[in-house]
């Protein structure tokens, strides 16, 4: 890659990371604080639980995709421990939106089971649940599914120090392509996506059902629900949209070797896969009403403070003001007359 594209791509990186970390703080601020009693409801638990894992993508994941491209150089083992920490956050994600399609069906299929089943004790085992499977499942390649990380012998190489100079890190040097493709992408990605695609369907056709045959007291209930349905089912189209194609783009490096992805294609891929951690909030503001109020309260009691802050400030240098004023009358009424 050229050298400008490679400063592009950086700048990038950082842009999308610094929307991620500003506005995932921003949707875990409304929902813990903004909503009251937010957290009692499944749905805003599990939303707390995706913003997490897309802030710490910009914290961690971003950071790590661009010092893991050959930028240090250390020993292969913590080289396959950092790139594990991508895969636990996209799967985070992942387990994170299978568990909110899950909430809604079962509060639209059991309503009167729902709150039996959907206690808050639960919901928090449930997203605990989420994350330690996302961690067995990222951390998978460290128990052996992964790049042999032993020196090769090069005859060519007569230097008696190269192999004691750890290898530039990179993903797929330590990453196998066969465990992203066969595991990751189709046990871990794709499956999942496939079953909040089935659960999605059956919401809106029993949703669409349930508005024909209702009163119009009950068709305000429903609509409410079918809006934040749709909301979520946005937040899963578009994971699958920016996700997929670099998982696609890992199957054409499997099956038909490195000349199949330029370098650009792949890096954009990245790119659109990191930033789907930024869309999200947008997302929430804009769909969500809750969120949206929760936002709002969020600003205004921001700019309060920081009127309440400039007010004071001038204050303060207004008595300032006044005080050197008297001060210079005292002091010049003091003087000796010639």
């Amino acid at each position: 890659m050229a050298e400008w594209s490679w400063v592009a791509y950086t700048v990038l990186e950082v842009l999308i990371a610094v929307a991620c970390c500003l506005g995932n703080v921003l949707v875990v601020c409304a929902v813990c604080v903004g909503i009251r009693d937010s957290l009692r409801e499944p749905t805003f638990c599990f939303l707390v639980s995706l913003a997490v894992a897309d802030l710490l993508v910009g914290v961690a994941a971003v950071p790590l995709a661009v010092l893991l491209d050959g930028w240090v150089s250390v020993t292969p083992e913590l080289c396959l421990l950092l790139s594990c920490v991508v895969l636990v956050l996209t799967q985070a994600s992942v387990l994170s939106l299978l568990a909110i399609a899950v909430d809604r069906y079962l509060r639209l299929h059991t309503p009167l089971r729902y709150k039996v089943l959907a206690t808050q004790r639960r919901t928090l085992l449930a997203v605990s649940v989420c994350w330690i499977l996302s961690c067995l499942l990222g951390f998978t390649p460290l128990f052996g599914w992964h790049n042999d990380s032993s020196p090769a012998s090069d005859s060519t190489n007569t230097s008696s120090t190269s192999p004691l100079i750890p290898p530039p890190c990179t993903f797929l040097s330590v990453i196998s392509l066969p465990f992203m493709v066969y595991f990751n992408f189709l046990g871990c990605v794709m499956a999942p996506l496939l079953v909040m695609t089935l659960l999605y369907t059956r919401i809106f056709w029993n949703l669409q059902g349930r508005l024909k045959d209702s009163c119009p007291q009950a068709q305000a209930s429903l609509l409410r629900e079918k809006r934040l349905a749709c909301s979520l089912a946005l937040v899963l189209v578009l994971f699958a949209g920016c996700w997929i194609p670099l998982h696609l783009m890992n199957c054409l490096l499997l099956f038909q070797g490195p000349q199949a992805v330029t370098l650009g294609t792949l890096y954009t891929g990245i790119l659109l896969s990191h930033a789907n951690s930024a869309v999200n909030p947008v997302v929430y503001a804009y769909r969500i009403p809750k969120i949206q109020q929760a936002y709002t309260q969020i600003w205004r009691r921001f700019l309060m403070r920081l009127n309440c802050c400039h007010g004071n400030r001038q204050l303060h240098g207004s008595i300032r003001g006044s005080s050197a004023n008297h001060t210079e009358m005292h002091g010049s009424g003091g003087k000796a007359t010639p």
